[in-house]
């Protein structure tokens, strides 16, 4: 994929939570942030810092495998989890996952800016954070149970193309791909942040009582970081049981009710 396809004024992008899920899962909140133009660099000193503070913290926190589970952000996660099939000792979802292994005394791998600020940002919050690069979609990406027949193409192995399980918790586009299993587990190949101009979309995902306020808090400390990168965002968007579906990329986003 082209590193400079994506220039400001590509149309807008309608982002959804479809009915069925909603229905599994209504506590479910998802906070969004469309950059449409950000330069993504290897390395950022303020986010290196960032990220080596919150690992630094959690290792003096010395949180065990079940200390890290029983978190309230990270359990209704599981119990989500559990409702739609899943099992998440198997299949944690991303915020327990680098949690996890930063809780065990590890570091995470430095990707880029933009992957680091989002896990920094995910140890911070204890919620799924993630940045996604959606140049390549068109129209519409919508969280919704999987009918089983998406194409989904695994980060860093696009030539080995899968299928999600119908039922599964997947963002999906207009074009019959699937960008993640399993909810948040694992993003997929075509949507990942790589180095140089991208189209970014900025995820953070609740499913807690009380989560709204939670995602509202850390949209508000992503945006801050986005500044402080020079990049321009537009204003955040919250999808929850109220608001359905969001268009963003035309700022500022447009709420589509029902």
């Amino acid at each position: 994929m082209d590193s400079d396809r994506i220039l400001p004024g590509a149309r807008p992008l309608t982002v959804g939570v479809d009915a069925r899920l909603r229905e599994r899962a209504p506590g479910y909140v998802l906070g969004l942030i469309a950059v449409p133009d950000a330069d993504v660099v290897a390395h950022a000193p303020k986010v290196a810092d960032r990220l080596t503070a919150a690992e630094d913290v959690l290792h003096g926190a010395e949180l065990s495998k079940a200390d890290v589970s029983a978190l309230p952000a990270i359990a209704a996660w599981r119990d989500t989890y559990r409702e739609l099939g899943v099992n998440p000792n198997r299949y944690p979802c991303a915020a327990e996952s680098v949690l996890r292994r930063v809780a065990r005394g590890d570091r995470l791998p430095r990707i880029n800016s933009l992957v680091d600020l989002c896990n920094a940002v995910s140890l911070e919050s204890r919620l799924p954070v993630a940045s996604c690069d959606v140049g390549d979609i068109e129209d519409e990406l919508t969280v919704r149970l999987a009918e089983g027949t998406e194409i989904h193409l695994p980060l860093g192995a696009p030539d080995a193309p899968e299928h999600p399980e119908p039922g599964e918790a997947v963002y999906a586009d207009a074009r019959g791909r699937a960008h993640s299993r399993r909810w948040n587990w694992r993003q997929g190949d075509v949507v990942k942040t790589d180095l140089g101009r991208r189209r970014l979309l900025l995820t953070v995902e609740s499913a807690h009582e009380g989560g709204r306020d939670e995602v509202e808090h850390t949209l508000g400390r992503l945006t801050e970081a986005l500044t402080d990168l020079g990049m321009s965002w537009e204003p955040p968007a919250v999808l929850d049981g109220a608001t359905a579906r969001v268009e963003l990329f035309a700022a500022p986003p447009t709420a589509i009710r029902g």
